[in-house]
């Protein structure tokens, strides 16, 4: 995410035109006041450049050099994130734990898994009643109510991206490791899930 720079003549012009009006502050470019101020718009450039940079790390979807220090703060890196994720698996990673509110229903999970970086599907079983049940109809027994199932792409691929990626990052990525740590490390204690690929 590139945000434009201020030039030193930029700042010096911005910078002017907060002066105040009268003789004793010309505007001029042919004057001392405008030779002494030049001189010090190369730092006041690089100062005000330096913070408009900072402005991306605020959010954890754009983080670079504070991505750590985010991470620090919601217990990252954890085992869920394997050996060597991606800078854009870190990021999606802390969005998700900054986004989870916490949950049990079925568009939690879908929503926990999109911030993740997944597309998922979440299928719920029911035990087999007479009058509801079709011919082809799976039989599933009482325990049955309480196993639903995480749906995905069979590998997800997560590839190198030029302006989201790092030169060490690899050109591709795939594994669903992360999808299956988190979304088991939330499931409702009461109940069993099972992912299905493909």
């Amino acid at each position: 995410m590139g945000i434009p720079g201020y030039s030193a003549d930029r700042t010096l012009a911005a910078f002017k035109r907060t002066l105040p009006r009268g003789r004793a502050w010309p505007r001029g470019t042919d004057t001392v006041m405008h030779a002494a101020l030049a001189g010090f718009m190369p730092t006041a450039a690089r100062f005000i450049n330096a913070a408009r940079s900072i402005v991306p790390d605020v959010f954890p979807a754009t983080a670079t050099s504070v991505l750590d220090e985010w991470e620090a703060t919601l217990g990252l890196p954890d085992p869920c994130a394997g050996n060597s994720p991606t800078i854009q698996q870190r990021r999606n990673q802390v969005v998700a734990r900054l986004a989870d509110t916490g949950g049990a229903s079925v568009g939690y999970f879908v929503q926990f898994a999109k911030n993740l970086g997944y597309d998922i599907t979440i299928t719920q079983f029911s035990p087999a009643q007479a009058d509801f049940l079709c011919a082809d109809d799976p039989v599933y027994d009482p325990f049955w109510a309480y196993v639903w199932r995480v749906n995905a792409a069979s590998t997800t691929v997560t590839y190198f991206s030029a302006d989201q990626s790092y030169a060490d990052d690899a050109l591709a990525v795939w594994g669903n490791a992360v999808l299956e740590c988190e979304i088991t490390a939330r499931v409702p204690a009461h109940t069993s899930v099972l992912f299905a690929y493909g």
